[in-house]
């Protein structure tokens, strides 16, 4: 669409670029070769999030790095030099930032681009957010929501006071970054032609291209804005494996014994079964070559499925099953819970449908503030 409907937001200017394997074309044409190719602009700088510009690495601190095909010098965001990374907006005009979003609070895209946003208002250089559907729908809004704003750069895995299922785009979500934190960029969304809210990824006949290393396909992001809160606990959650996100399982877990005191409602649209997997060089560390017995899930109604309910039935009914063995790993499970209270609550004893009742009134206030972010052609 920026090439097509808007470029004279870019004709004459040196660019630069924050983006990774998904940002590609219809065609599965890359970003930089696209832009390398308009001689109305230059394409001089580039920009990567975590797991890097290739998208393959799976380990924090990158160095900063040079594109082995292009020459051109790559800035990590993601462990880089951030003095460097900020040098870099000297020689350039106008920023893109073309990422694909999970559509889950916890993916560092979103707190990647707000600093490279704030670097560049600081600079005083125009960013251009290419907008991207949201995989999961742009409908539905799930989970606790953080209740202040937060610092992109401590709080690297949920700084917004979103959702965990946030039902927007990052165009969406850079439009309120822009206004809460009072970035004050000059900052252009260009829309994803074509998408209408209630379409989740398979529905848009685009390729799937995967965003992070561990998250191999739809199956995997509807369910990972619950499940990914065992990633703050001694539960594995299938990293090294090729369904990261689709299971749970622990050496001493018993799955039948944890689907049996599971809320049931908690499964509504969705289906639960016992399978045993290996985690094979998980980046967690979790169970390496052992053979977990686990639970295996399958979202087979979209429309009911809510994966944070699924996630808090499923903590607390572990929690009640395995009181010595299943343990938080509070810090961790905190930065994604955005504070104590969650976990406070399932160790307190408190059911799952008291916890689910208890994030209404937060919901309702998201929704309302979320309104005002949202792109009326979606």
């Amino acid at each position: 669409m920026l090439l097509s409907d808007s470029a004279q937001l870019i004709a004459g200017k040196r660019l630069g670029l924050l983006s990774n394997p998904t940002g590609i074309d219809r065609q599965g044409h890359r970003d930089v070769d696209l832009l390398r190719a308009r001689p109305d602009a230059r394409l001089t700088v580039l920009f990567s999030p975590e797991h890097g510009f290739r998208g393959t690495e799976d380990r924090s601190g990158l160095p900063d790095s040079r594109d082995s095909s292009t020459g051109l010098p790559i800035y990590s965001l993601y462990g880089g030099s951030r003095s460097a990374a900020r040098a870099a907006l000297d020689s350039i005009d106008v920023v893109l930032v073309d990422l694909q979003d999970i559509g889950a609070r916890y993916y560092t895209s979103i707190a990647t681009a707000t600093i490279l946003i704030r670097d560049a208002a600081r600079a005083g250089k125009r960013v251009i957010v290419l907008d991207r559907p949201n995989p999961v729908g742009g409908v539905a809004t799930q989970g606790n929501v953080r209740e202040r704003v937060g610092d992109p750069d401590s709080a690297f895995v949920g700084f917004l006071p979103i959702a965990m299922r946030h039902g927007m785009t990052l165009g969406e979500l850079m439009r309120m970054a822009n206004d809460v934190l009072a970035l004050g960029a000059d900052l252009v969304v260009v829309p994803a032609a074509g998408w209408q809210r209630d379409l989740l990824y398979d529905q848009t006949n685009l390729p799937w291209v995967k965003p992070s290393p561990n998250m191999p396909d739809l199956e995997s992001a509807l369910l990972y804005p619950g499940l990914c809160l065992f990633e703050g606990t001694n539960v594995s959650v299938g990293r090294g494996t090729g369904v990261a996100f689709q299971v749970l399982g622990a050496p001493w877990l018993n799955p039948a014994r944890v689907l049996e005191r599971l809320e049931r409602s908690a499964l509504a649209g969705v289906e639960a079964k016992s399978e045993t997997f290996t985690p094979l060089t998980p980046t967690d560390g979790k169970y390496a070559g052992t053979a977990l017995p686990g639970m295996r899930f399958r979202v087979r109604d979209r429309a009911q499925y809510d994966p944070t309910k699924l996630a808090v039935a499923l903590l607390v009914a572990i929690r009640a099953t395995h009181p010595t063995e299943f343990q938080f790993r509070a810090a961790s499970f905190d930065r994604l819970a955005t504070g104590p209270d969650l976990r406070l609550a399932i160790a307190g004893g408190k059911s799952a449908h008291e916890i689910w009742t208890a994030w209404d009134a937060d919901l309702a206030r998201f929704r309302a503030a979320r309104a005002r972010y949202l792109f009326e052609g979606y």
